[in-house]
């Protein structure tokens, strides 16, 4: 995979590294397919008991890949719904994986990346981290991310930052519930290593049906929100404030508001 880094070790601790660090690990089409069949893949292999999600670089994820967003604003309606609905897709493969996942934060996270973390069962991150929903500040909103971020936070705390786009620290993002735990970087293997060590006395088939029903109770994320959440990002896509937002990004100029 040219956008992944993935290894396993002899517990069955699989590691999934986002390995475009040039580019703060900005997701683009090609790292929405790698992630989907490194997901579907480790959850089908009995062999894996834990998954870690991490990136490489200073940076977790920096969110959407900016040039795989204009091609966006170029390309034609099913273009745009099919590359919508692709992103939807790996972002509920990782939500539905069979296995624990634990969020190995070791930098700055916005927009996409803090839908990465929302979709892990536990997250670790490290302090100076800065994150944010960044979207509205190109005319776009979180919106495939959004099903996710929501049942992550609960709606009273996303209406804290989801459509502001301010950034926060990682205290708040762990008041947020984003993460669980904020440690300093030299800390950060260690305190993920204490996630990890409890699930590998557990049974492994008794801890994917303890996270399946934990969905089930809580209500999960609905196909009906997932569409939403499509048909919402293809219709921002659509919008003269996002043609007009991703312009002036590349223009290195300020949008019209």
């Amino acid at each position: 995979m040219d956008t992944l880094e993935v290894t396993r070790d002899e517990r069955g601790v699989a590691t999934v590294r986002l390995n475009r660090p040039d580019v703060h690990n900005a997701m683009n089409a090609a790292m929405i397919t790698d992630l989907t069949a490194a997901a579907e893949a480790l959850g089908g292999d009995p062999a894996v008991r834990v998954v870690v999600l991490t990136g490489a670089g200073a940076s977790f994820c920096a969110g959407g890949d900016l040039g795989w967003m204009r091609a966006q604003m170029a390309a034609d309606g099913p273009t745009r719904a099919r590359e919508a609905r692709a992103l939807a897709a790996m972002l509920g493969t990782l939500d539905r994986l069979p296995k624990p996942l634990i969020g190995r934060i070791q930098g700055q996270a916005f927009g996409g990346g803090v839908g990465l973390m929302s979709v892990c069962d536990v997250a670790v991150g490290v302090e100076g981290a800065k994150f944010g929903l960044t979207e509205v500040r190109l005319g776009l909103i979180p919106a495939t991310i959004g099903p996710y971020v929501v049942a992550r936070m609960g709606a009273a705390r996303a209406r804290q930052v989801f459509f502001s786009g301010r950034l926060f620290g990682a205290a708040e993002a762990a008041g947020l519930g984003l993460l669980a735990k904020v440690v300093a970087p030299e800390a950060l293997d260690d305190a993920v290593e204490a996630e990890i060590a409890p699930y590998l006395a557990a049974a492994p088939g008794a801890v994917a049906e303890g996270k399946a029903l934990v969905a089930a109770l809580g209500g999960g994320v609905s196909a009906a929100d997932v569409e939403a959440s499509i048909t919402a990002l293809v219709a921002r896509w659509e919008s003269d404030e996002a043609g007009e937002g991703i312009a002036a990004f590349f223009d290195k100029r300020k949008p019209s508001w």
